[in-house]
């Protein structure tokens, strides 16, 4: 996978200052978001010990304190990442586009203009989107299960041991589907390149066609590439439907793992209502990044396969 990721490399050098930047509005975010369900536990364990006005003032005001930072930062972090990926499509576009204009007559002989019009647009489209959002949510994740993780294992050891678990699956999920993802991405691709290229050929050609009256024939060809792209991309979109329900049923049995035990240990006085509380939204808050797993799988799978597409073009003598 590095080696396929390897001509990225240059440009995100280029542009590493904007990543240590959303990297750092990363881990603020997520240093925020791991205070809510804190705040939510201690919040309960008062009221069982009696509540003061004042104090349900001064919790409300922390959590809408800690809203504000985290929407803050959260902002910030999209901004910066993605706006990083966004510069790195533009550079990547005009680097394409001089070397395009480097290339002799041959060369356009060999490559139709379709091919290269579809790997200038989706397949760049495909790698910014591995450059953003894909680096962006994979981190996220990690992040946030590193900061929640420590306080899980306090609340208690045994309820994150048997909670956590299924979630060695998802690995083994996302390693299944990931290269099925990458193969049939690969197709689609090459078959968008083939209706681009058909389209733009008919169109150059349009008084060829009509001389010869090969109008017919051509639209016919043309709606049976397109029905081959679509079939395609009905293939790659029910694996995907496999992956996130799937996903979801694996978080599921997390869920049911933590009401089930962590509501006996809370009967039993093992740990307090709170406690409880707070182990369950650390949880619910975990169910996003880790279907976001599967999303991002897709990205990196799909990123992966564009950039051999853009690199045979730039590395073309």
């Amino acid at each position: 996978m590095l080696q396929r990721l390897s001509p990225l490399f240059p440009y995100l050098r280029r542009y590493w200052r904007s990543y240590v930047w959303g990297g750092l509005a990363l881990l603020i975010y997520n240093s925020a978001k791991v205070t809510v369900p804190l705040l939510i536990g201690r919040a309960l364990d008062d009221m069982r010990r009696g509540l003061t006005p004042a104090k349900i003032e001064h919790l409300a005001l922390l959590l809408l304190g800690v809203a504000v930072l985290s929407g803050a930062f959260l902002y910030l972090m999209r901004q910066i990442i993605i706006g990083a990926s966004r510069e790195i499509e533009y550079d990547i576009r005009n680097d394409l586009f001089h070397h395009l204009e480097t290339q002799p007559q041959s060369f356009f002989q060999r490559h139709r203009t379709g091919d290269i019009m579809a790997r200038s647009t989706n397949d760049l489209n495909a790698v910014r989107q591995l450059l953003g959002p894909a680096i962006m949510y994979s981190a996220n994740t990690v992040v946030f299960i590193a900061f929640a993780l420590p306080f899980m294992i306090r609340i208690s050891p045994r309820l994150t041991l048997l909670a956590f678990l299924p979630l060695p699956f998802v690995s083994i999920l996302v390693q299944y589907f990931g290269a099925r993802i990458h193969t049939r991405f690969e197709r689609i691709q090459a078959m968008f390149s083939e209706i681009s290229a058909m389209a733009e050929e008919n169109f150059s050609g349009a008084r060829l066609i009509r001389a010869f009256a090969q109008e017919e024939a051509q639209i016919a060809a043309f709606e049976e590439a397109n029905r081959e792209y679509i079939r395609r991309s009905l293939l790659l979109a029910r694996l995907m439907a496999m992956l996130w329900p799937t996903l979801e049923f694996v978080l599921g049995v997390s869920l049911m793992i933590t009401l089930l035990v962590g509501g006996h240990e809370t009967a039993l006085h093992r740990i307090s209502v709170g406690e409880f509380t707070t182990y369950f939204v650390y949880m619910v808050q975990l169910t996003w990044p880790m279907i976001a797993i599967g999303w991002v799988t897709n990205l990196v799978q799909r990123g992966a396969a564009s950039v051999v597409r853009i690199h045979d073009l730039m590395t073309a003598k």
